[in-house]
């Protein structure tokens, strides 16, 4: 019984200590809003800021206030390392796959090309080339255009003349900087006959675009209207697996 109820005041505390670092994550600098914010009593409130200040999980700064510490980055740091993003997403990706019957893909950028990490099969008897370790032009394809939302025109010209045909060029430029707006991109058979697919970008606990997942089938099954269709879901999974890796709105 004794043991219980230490346990049940341990875990009490620690919930209490983790509201805490909640609160100051939330913009709270001060022990009046950080205790009104954990609906904890002040005198609880400093106690808990100043055990998380001794082990550095928080840090302290006359007329700054209280901010996240050194501790937290360590351990996040730590934390992404031990990360594996197919992994991560796999469970996200057989969902998506699940609903829309398709072919689905994980792929990040390795120089000037999409590298594949996972791929789902098409529940259509449906086989595509690309693969696990397969590489392609990030230029050309759903999910290559996906991973270069960001960047800017000069860098998108120079890579699609590496890659493309110069007749097409403003047609390309055109329709990145609508995906950029939009935070879709489209394959609209520019790397492979008949083959289409609707693609988002992923993102870390910095905003930074780490990678990107489409959906991929044949123009048979991937009318116009349907991509539009598809956009909010693929988005939607896309928000899932950033949120795996830390990624906030």
């Amino acid at each position: 019984m004794v043991s219980a109820i230490k346990h049940s005041a341990g875990t009490q505390t620690l919930l209490r200590g983790l509201a805490v670092i909640n609160a100051v994550e939330a913009g709270c600098k001060d022990l009046k809003s950080i205790s009104e914010f954990t609906a904890t009593p002040r005198s609880t409130t400093h106690r808990l800021l100043s055990a998380l200040v001794e082990l550095r999980y928080m840090r302290y700064a006359p007329g700054a206030g209280y901010s996240l510490g050194a501790k937290l980055i360590e351990l996040g740091a730590k934390a992404l390392d031990s990360i594996s993003l197919p992994a991560l997403a796999r469970p996200w990706l057989h969902e998506l796959a699940q609903a829309t019957k398709d072919t689905v893909h994980l792929g990040i950028r390795d120089g000037d090309e999409v590298l594949y990490l996972e791929k789902i099969n098409s529940q259509r008897g449906l086989e595509m080339r690309s693969r696990p370790g397969h590489r392609m032009p990030l230029a050309l394809t759903g999910i290559g255009k996906a991973l270069l939302l960001n960047d800017d025109q000069e860098t998108l010209q120079t890579l699609f003349l590496r890659q493309g045909d110069e007749q097409f060029l403003d047609r390309f430029l055109a329709s990145m900087y609508r995906y950029a707006k939009s935070g879709y991109a489209f394959d609209l058979e520019e790397n492979e006959p008949t083959i289409r697919c609707v693609a988002a970008p992923v993102f870390d606990a910095s905003n930074r675009l780490i990678a990107a997942i489409s959906v991929a089938s044949t123009a048979t099954y991937m009318s116009r209207d349907r991509m539009d269709q598809l956009i909010p879901l693929v988005q939607s999974c896309a928000r899932q697996i950033s949120a795996e890796v830390g990624w906030a709105e």
